[in-house]
């Protein structure tokens, strides 16, 4: 390995020291990236990993330090700084040496790649098997990328990979979670919204409102896959009637299985993010195209973010575990059957919201043990850690900044707090020693004074039901990019970074919005589903 390494958290959490103006630090991460960042290393990573941490860090600190010049400024006479676009230079310098994953016989990426030879590597699990997530979470930067290198083939390179997936046919909008590099084709029928089955469906509508709503044939794609989640995945909990996407790991012709990972959290945020393009709800409402489809899509966004935050508020901690099932009725009640005319009438019902009844009990006394919705609420013994994963704060700030509801900065700064309460840790700077006066050499440790705590790092959680909470000596990078990140935004202005001029990538890097101009065009057409 070169020295020095990668650089996973320096460049991850670099557009995270922007945001929050810590100009000294910025300076210190952007020296060592002009310095000591080298991607000659003979080993593979992961493609999907490699390309929204450090493509998607490189990328979003360029638009914010031209965007937003007086953040964390850079002084004329610092590394790399006047005149050089260093983190173009970087980000084009790596995107090259990803594109060799691309170079399978279908184009679907290969999970991990050599940056040193530019070589994919086929995954040595799942018989080589791509995950579809990922292979379908590289499109926002390399297309970024390509608007401002203007070099088409970043653009062409993931473009290829959407056509290739929608080739497959999908019923209802849904993908299994492995594709094969050399084939193009489905692997098994695993379909699921948490881990390798996530990003693949939020990519769908920011590719679209990425280039300014240009490219109508992802807004199609995520309008189906929408109303097959309702149809095929959508339940509701025994109790309380929470709200619940399952999994069905044989097809959706076969068992729904009850569970979320704490991954799922991503749809409140992203079908509210759909439904209004990011503009304030009054705003969104006065909107030509807004309708009865768009009101029941923000009530469902709604339950699911509640039911994230049941998650939450269920543990001792107050933090959710890396994964939840949920009680649910035999057979489960599906919103198919519930309300039978929602999903045929979604598009042109002109019925009054008020039908729909798509309502939840509440989660209260959250503090009463017996209360009728902690049964909904079932945590397995091996699911009880806590990576400090985003995806519901992310969510929370979505909802807040859409629908301008205050709840949503409360429920976050209680998850704030119990971050901090139970993943931080503190160094103890402690006074000397107290000598006993008749032997110098005896330490009463007894009396020493209370220690000053200050807090010098974070890690992750072993069981987020127990306190003091056991704590693991691992950080992962996107608790600063992501996770703080996503804090920080929730209680700022939100015409900073405005969610209807920006899009995220799913590690929370920010780009702009852009118009895709006369060099870049939708470059395929469906074979299935509408439009085609």
């Amino acid at each position: 390995m070169v020295k020095g390494g990668l650089g996973w958290i320096i460049v991850d959490s670099l557009d995270t020291l922007m945001i929050m103006n810590l100009t000294s630090r910025v300076q210190n991460a952007r020296n060592w990236i002009h310095t000591s960042l080298r991607y000659d290393q003979d080993h593979p990573v992961n493609t999907f990993e490699t390309t929204i941490r450090m493509l998607g860090g490189l990328l979003s600190a360029h638009y914010l330090s031209t965007t937003y010049p007086n953040l964390a400024p850079i002084a004329d006479d610092d590394d790399g700084a006047p005149g050089e676009d260093l983190y173009i230079e970087k980000a084009t310098g790596l995107a090259d040496r990803l594109l060799g994953a691309f170079e399978s016989p279908s184009g679907v990426p290969y999970a991990s790649i050599n940056l040193n030879t530019s070589v994919g590597v086929e995954s040595h699990m799942d018989f080589g098997a791509s995950s579809t997530a990922e292979a379908t979470t590289l499109q926002l930067e390399f297309k970024y990328l390509a608007k401002l290198t203007g070099e088409a083939n970043y653009w062409e390179k993931v473009e290829k990979v959407m056509e290739v997936v929608e080739a497959n046919g999908m019923e209802g909008g849904l993908v299994p979670i492995f594709i094969e590099p050399s084939s193009g084709k489905f692997m098994g029928q695993n379909i699921r919204l948490g881990s390798r089955g996530d990003s693949y469906y939020e990519y769908l509508i920011k590719q679209y409102l990425q280039t300014s709503s240009e490219e109508p044939i992802y807004l199609d794609m995520w309008n189906e896959a929408l109303m097959g989640i309702r149809e095929h995945l959508v339940t509701y909990t025994k109790h309380a009637s929470l709200t619940v996407i399952g999994e069905r790991p044989n097809g959706l012709k076969h068992e729904l299985v009850p569970k979320m990972d704490h991954l799922v959290c991503f749809m409140p945020g992203t079908i509210s993010l759909a439904a209004t393009g990011g503009l304030p709800i009054s705003q969104a409402r006065k909107t030509p195209g807004w309708g009865h489809k768009q009101e029941e899509e923000i009530l469902l966004a709604k339950e699911l973010m509640k039911t994230c935050w049941a998650t939450y508020v269920a543990t001792n901690t107050g933090l959710a575990p890396e994964i939840t099932y949920f009680e649910i009725d035999d057979p489960p009640r599906m919103m198919k059957n519930v309300f039978p005319d929602l999903l045929k009438n979604a598009a042109t019902s002109k019925s009054a919201l008020a039908d729909l009844h798509l309502t939840s009990k509440p989660l209260c006394p959250l503090t009463n043990a017996n209360s009728a919705w902690r049964k909904d609420v079932v945590i397995m013994p091996q699911d009880k850690h806590n990576l400090q994963r985003p995806e519901t704060v992310e969510s929370l700030l979505y909802m807040y900044r859409i629908l301008e509801d205050d709840t949503y900065r409360h429920w976050g700064w209680q998850m704030f707090k119990n971050f901090v309460n139970h993943t931080s840790i503190s160094m103890q700077d402690r006074d000397p020693p107290i000598r006993d006066p008749h032997n110098k050499n005896v330490d009463l440790e007894a009396k020493r004074r209370t220690p000053s705590s200050h807090i010098r790092a974070f890690t992750s959680l072993d069981n987020v039901d127990v306190i003091p909470a056991a704590q693991r000596d691992n950080m992962e990078s996107f608790w600063l990019a992501e996770t703080l990140k996503y804090f920080y935004l929730l209680f700022s202005d939100r015409e900073f970074l405005p969610l209807e001029a920006t899009v995220f990538n799913t590690e929370a890097h920010v780009f702009p919005r852009f118009q895709m101009g006369q060099l870049f065009k939708t470059g395929w057409k469906r074979k299935h589903g509408k439009g085609s």
